[in-house]
C-alpha cells in the first residue's frame, strides 16, 4: 500500500514559479517511477513529468520542458516538481502518481496509486 500527498499548490502570477512536494508513505516508494500529471476543468489528465526510480532518467511533456524539474529524495520519500516561468495554461490541479509497470512513464494507465492533488493557479 502507498499513500501520496502533495503539497505546495497555490495562487501565482504568470513568470512566477511553485514547488510541488509529493510525499510518499511505503517501503518500496525508491523502486518505481514516479510521475506528476495535471487536469483542468473539462480536460483529460495529462502527463506533466516523470522521474525514473533513481533518478537516472527524467521525462518531461513538451509544453513543460525547460520549464519544470523532476527531482526526488529516496531517502525522505519526497518528489518535487519545480515550476518556473509559470503560464496561465498551466493551471490546473496537480496529482503525484505511482507507476506500476516499467512501461511508458507519460501514460496514465501505467499508475497505480494518486495523491487527492494540489491546486495551481496561475492569473495572468
Amino acid at each position: 500500500q502507498v499513500q501520496l500527498v502533495e503539497s505546495g499548490g497555490g495562487l501565482v502570477q504568470a513568470g512566477g514559479s511553485l514547488r510541488l512536494s509529493c510525499a510518499a508513505s511505503g517501503r518500496t516508494f525508491s523502486s518505481y517511477t514516479m510521475g506528476w500529471f495535471r487536469q483542468a476543468p473539462g480536460e483529460e489528465r495529462e502527463f506533466v513529468a516523470a522521474i525514473s526510480w533513481n533518478g537516472g532518467n527524467t521525462y518531461y511533456a513538451g509544453s513543460v520542458k525547460g520549464r519544470f524539474t523532476i527531482s526526488r529524495d529516496n531517502a525522505q520519500n519526497m518528489v518535487y516538481l519545480q515550476m518556473n516561468s509559470l503560464k496561465p495554461e498551466d493551471t490546473a490541479v496537480y496529482y503525484c502518481a505511482k507507476q506500476l509497470s516499467h512501461l511508458d512513464p507519460r501514460s496514465r494507465y501505467e499508475y497505480d496509486y494518486w495523491g487527492q492533488g494540489t491546486q495551481v493557479t496561475v492569473s495572468s
